[in-house]
């Protein structure tokens, strides 16, 4: 039997976990086994930049974590070592990069499983998502083809303005 100051940090983990994964968009569990510490860095690096937070987990106390928010069918990967990557923000980004780093990684970075809004994510899922772009690429694409229209009106505009002889500047 654990003594109490040993059984009370516990408890304080599994509900700082139990928090984290309430408030994550989405999440990924992956098992690290292997790879450096450059390799680990650079991944750690590009998740902050993506406001991902990414750590090792104890498994034990993820799955009393797990239990608690409902998603206790992945209990059964969380064996061997085990990291978790979540987001509040971008549900795509922490799926997105560690697909990535799986595939340069190969044997000794793998996916175990991941979630999104409280939904556990099938293999075919989480590769569909991996493949999705970033949050400021999508809204670029979209503004890009709002001012399309508008873009074109000026180019046609000023092509009128300078065939009645007149340059476009001096149109105004």
């Amino acid at each position: 039997m654990p003594n109490a100051k040993v059984l009370s940090e516990k408890q304080a983990v599994v509900a700082a976990l139990t928090e984290r994964l309430q408030n994550a968009t989405a999440g990924v569990f992956v098992d690290y086994k292997g790879i450096t510490v450059a390799e680990d860095t650079a991944l750690r690096t590009e998740l902050r930049n993506n406001e991902v937070e990414y750590s090792v987990v104890k498994n034990t106390l993820t799955r009393f974590a797990l239990d608690k928010v409902g998603l206790n069918e992945l209990d059964s990967v969380l064996n061997g070592t085990t990291s978790l990557a979540t987001s509040t923000g971008d549900p795509i980004a922490p799926i997105r990069i560690i697909s990535q780093y799986a595939e340069k990684m190969k044997d000794k970075f793998e996916i175990k499983a991941a979630f999104m809004d409280g939904k556990v994510l099938d293999a075919d899922s989480i590769a569909s998502l991996a493949k999705l772009p970033s949050k400021q690429a999508l809204q670029a694409q979209v503004l890009g083809t709002m001012l399309a229209p508008i873009t074109s009106l000026a180019i046609v505009l000023k092509a009128i303005a300078e065939q009645n002889g007149a340059p476009a500047e001096a149109a105004e």
